[in-house]
């Protein structure tokens, strides 16, 4: 055998599978061993395809027997949870990705054979509150570190690793923060918060940036890490961003903007109506404006995700049922701004009104937006707005019918 070995932990999910069975089918990979607390369902098992499953938990002592009997050279930590909701469920997380992630490092360590490890982040260990950085570089450090929740967890989990790093540095460790993850199989707060209908609760006074990225192109950067040579953390997410307010047209909901001291008896009142599952701790999901410079992705890692976040979005919300085609949302909005005698907001993807960037990345120009022409915004005349960073090519790409689509998947 002339190829690589590898685990994959958290194979019942879509993108420990789809991963696992990718790897099985390069020509560089020799054998790929996914292993999981529970029994893969029939979607998992077909997304195998020749990769090997092993029931193991990786809070069991039992995943150092694995590695070493298969001799594994090539770790992805796939399974790390950035999201809970519920005491219960927020307990079990916290197991599965403290607990297991230090008991999968130190069978790393005691394996003389592990010559690569990719662990899975999330953007959200620079921060949420308003001190933080609203655009954030791989060194960007939080000012705000919450004492218990997932967050905490992953900023634990990534200490970790570094201490792995410094015990194991023959060890190739990479460490990619993803974006909000969407797509047809994820399900999240962030999504179930966008399938909220017919009304979608906004905080009043707050419309903030969302950057995401596609759970397909999750796959691609883990296996692009598995065979390339890159080593460090490495911020991911798709091309561009919007706001919560065009996210919620776009999936043909209606944003309903409530004061936040009337948010508890607003949501109480909605439940007991059984009506639209609201939830006052749904409204907070939506992360704050925070978005990812993404220029080592592109520069060191080569790497360039085939959707934009405006594409991912997209293609999440075809699994939705629309209350209102999202057209005629944006058509009711823009009559009743002109009977107001007010401008409505833009409707595309968020545009960095200045020409200057954010990021060492040059951005490319765009076309002025409609919205942002109306409203006069700065960008809005002669000269094109331009994004915050950016990679070459357009915002998404464009379906006959005129719609962002994104190109073919592969299931």
């Amino acid at each position: 055998m002339t190829g690589i070995t590898v685990l994959v932990t958290g194979v019942t999910g879509y993108v420990g599978s789809e991963l696992a069975g990718r790897l099985a089918s390069h020509p560089g990979v020799d054998r790929v061993i996914g292993v999981d607390a529970a029994l893969p369902g029939v979607a998992a098992r077909a997304r195998l395809g020749n990769a090997e499953f092993a029931r193991a938990d990786i809070r069991n002592p039992v995943i150092a027997k694995v590695i070493e009997a298969a001799g594994v050279d090539t770790v992805v930590h796939a399974s790390t949870s950035v999201r809970a909701s519920g005491s219960a469920a927020g307990s079990m997380a916290k197991e599965m990705n403290v607990l297991g992630t230090m008991q999968l490092l130190a069978a790393c360590q005691r394996s003389s054979g592990v010559r690569n490890l990719v662990v899975r982040s999330t953007s959200a260990v620079y921060g949420s509150s308003p001190r933080d950085a609203a655009v954030a570089t791989e060194d960007t450090v939080a000012h705000s570190v919450p004492s218990t929740g997932p967050v905490r967890d992953a900023i634990d989990i990534e200490g970790y690793v570094r201490g792995f790093g410094r015990r194991r540095p023959d060890v190739r460790i990479a460490v990619p923060r993803f974006a909000e993850i969407v797509g047809p199989t994820v399900r999240t707060p962030l999504t179930n918060y966008f399938s909220i209908h017919p009304l979608v609760p906004v905080v009043a006074g707050q419309d903030t940036r969302i950057q995401l990225l596609h759970e397909t192109d999750v796959v691609a950067l883990l296996e692009h890490l598995v065979h390339g040579d890159f080593a460090g953390t490495v911020n991911a997410a798709g091309d561009g961003a919007m706001t919560i307010t065009q996210a919620i047209r776009r999936a043909g909901r209606i944003p309903l903007h409530i004061p936040q001291p009337a948010l508890e008896g607003f949501g109480r009142t909605v439940r007991l109506l059984r009506f639209g599952g609201f939830s006052a701790t749904g409204v907070r999901v939506p992360p704050n404006s925070r978005v990812l410079d993404t220029a080592t992705l592109r520069q060191k890692v080569g790497f360039t995700p085939a959707f934009s976040t405006v594409a991912a979005f997209d293609d999440f919300v075809t699994r939705l049922h629309p209350v209102l085609d999202a057209r005629s949302v944006r058509a009711a909005e823009l009559r009743v701004a002109a009977a107001l005698g007010v401008s409505a907001e833009p409707d595309g993807p968020w545009l960095h009104p200045s020409s200057s960037s954010a990021t060492s990345t040059t951005t490319p120009d765009l076309p002025p937006d409609p919205g942002s022409i109306a409203a006069g915004r700065p960008g809005s005349g002669s000269a094109p707005a331009r994004r915050l960073f950016s990679v070459g090519g357009e915002a998404a790409r464009r379906s006959p019918g005129g719609a962002p689509r994104p190109g073919s998947r592969q299931r």
